[in-house]
């Protein structure tokens, strides 16, 4: 939001919502591109890149804690080339760093918060920051400072690391991806064919099953994501295999049962926020739900068993895609926009 006396940094310029969201920040934002990467290089210094999305709770929790504060934005501004980049409109961007994350042992998630060195390799990554040491994570103006410091005292030991984790990205892009990407912050999505791809298949299945939460479904612990690109792909495994392996089948209706019975299911509303709090999908992610709801459409569709689907009418949810996307005051058009804020829920004065 724009603050009185306050002059807008470069993201003022911009189309996106979210970058717009960061334009009164004390913090001298560059969107991604030519001028930001250049300067980097230029002034030999590391790279601070912030990936986020307008609806993203946790993004305007960091935001409000750390980028519209004068200190900790004195502390960017004064050691690093700052860059800010809405996943909605880079999303090839969001797909490279988020594997970054994982490579580097962190669950990734938003907002992702990479530092880069000059020549765009990556050397320490994590998402939300406190503002100060908080519930096991490093505050964020202790991060900014003991990274400046490596960078100009231990170069050496940031080159070791950058240098593993750009090995760790070459040889992911070719021992899975075919072809070259349209740009360098890109990985192609064209997987090789492997000759025994079921065999794999079967074996990642029995390790989901190894991490599969017996009680009440989903897989590790809290936070808890419902994950629905593992829940078709194990229907699809499923559905493939002649001799049926009913532990797929169990893994996917048992975690749409005990989400229906959870928080995470909005029992008054329908949807389903983005992910549960706690191992018991009980308390929900304050995110509403809105879009991710229509992703659940397929594994409801899909299953076998009358549970999930009768817990999870489809009416109701393809009813909640449609008016949780949908933009108050203009014409009812369900493709409108494709998330919600808190701020944007309607709020009822009915008793």
């Amino acid at each position: 939001m724009p603050y009185r006396g306050r002059k807008p940094n470069r993201l003022i310029a911009e189309t996106s919502p979210y970058l717009l969201q960061h334009a009164y920040n004390p913090v001298d934002w560059y969107p991604w591109g030519k001028e930001a990467l250049e300067k980097a290089r230029r002034e030999n210094k590391p790279i601070l890149l912030s990936i986020g999305y307008s609806a993203c709770h946790w993004c305007h929790v960091m935001a409000r804690e750390s980028f519209e504060n004068q200190e900790t934005a004195d502390l960017m501004n004064r050691f690093y080339v700052n860059i800010k980049v809405d996943r909605e409109e880079r999303p090839d961007l969001d797909e490279l760093y988020q594997l970054v994350a994982l490579i580097m042992g962190e669950q990734g998630g938003w907002p992702l918060t990479v530092f880069l060195t000059p020549d765009l390799r990556p050397f320490y990554v994590g998402t939300y920051f406190p503002p100060r040491d908080r519930l096991g994570r490093p505050g964020f103006p202790r991060v900014l400072s003991e990274l400046s410091r490596l960078f100009v005292e231990e170069r050496e030991r940031v080159e070791q690391v950058a240098t593993a984790v750009q090995e760790a990205l070459e040889n992911h892009r070719q021992g899975s991806t075919r072809g070259a990407g349209r740009g360098p912050a890109q990985l192609s999505s064209t997987p090789i064919p492997s000759p025994n791809w079921l065999e794999k298949a079967q074996a990642a299945a029995e390790t989901l099953w190894r991490y599969f939460d017996h009680r009440y479904g989903g897989f590790g612990g809290p936070p808890k994501f419902p994950n629905v690109p593992v829940l078709e792909f194990l229907l699809d495994l499923y559905a493939l295999l002649p001799k049926k392996q009913g532990r797929w089948l169990e893994m996917v209706t048992k975690t749409l049962l005990e989400m229906a019975r959870g928080g995470i299911y909005d029992q008054v509303g329908g949807g389903f926020h983005r992910y549960s709090t706690d191992s018991r999908w009980i308390v929900p992610h304050s995110t509403p739900p809105s879009m991710p709801t229509a992703l659940y459409l397929v594994p409801l569709k899909s299953t076998a068993a009358p549970g999930p689907v009768q817990l999870f009418p489809l009416a109701i949810l393809t009813s909640m895609v449609r008016r949780g996307v949908s933009t108050p005051g203009r014409r009812r058009r369900w493709s409108r926009c494709s998330a919600q804020k808190m701020g944007d829920l309607p709020v009822s004065t009915s008793a």
